[in-house]
């Protein structure tokens, strides 16, 4: 089998369905780590909204750390970069302390009776 590197020479016809296989698998891989992703902070708003609700602090440093040790070594385990998996989660860890975050200030706003902002 041979393939052109400039993308516009004949490609085996083999080659482009192997193609098109894997780009299906990719694409089928991308949408279910978006919907769990959704389900993901689906979970972190209840939890924001908890710590809101009790005043605890948006970020849980010492939570966040096992968390971060734990899906390194499920990165090891699945032989996925761990360094990669670290930045990943720390991505998320950032978006869901923001959320939280926001939910706190709109909690504080609606108990002082104050009108909540739009972010």
């Amino acid at each position: 089998m041979t393939t052109s590197n400039t993308g516009t020479g004949d490609v085996d016809p083999a080659v482009r369905e192997e193609l098109a296989r894997l780009r299906d698998s990719i694409d089928n891989i991308d949408a279910a780590v978006v919907h769990m992703l959704a389900e993901r902070f689906k979970c972190t708003q209840q939890v924001g909204h908890l710590k809101a609700a009790h005043q605890l602090p948006p970020a849980d440093p010492a939570r966040e750390a096992r968390q971060i040790a734990r899906l390194r070594t499920l990165a090891e385990n699945a032989k996925l970069d761990p360094a990669f998996a670290e930045k990943f989660l720390n991505f998320i860890i950032a978006e869901v302390i923001r959320h939280h975050e926001s939910i706190a200030e709109t909690s504080e706003n609606t108990v002082n009776g104050a009108a909540p902002t739009a972010n």
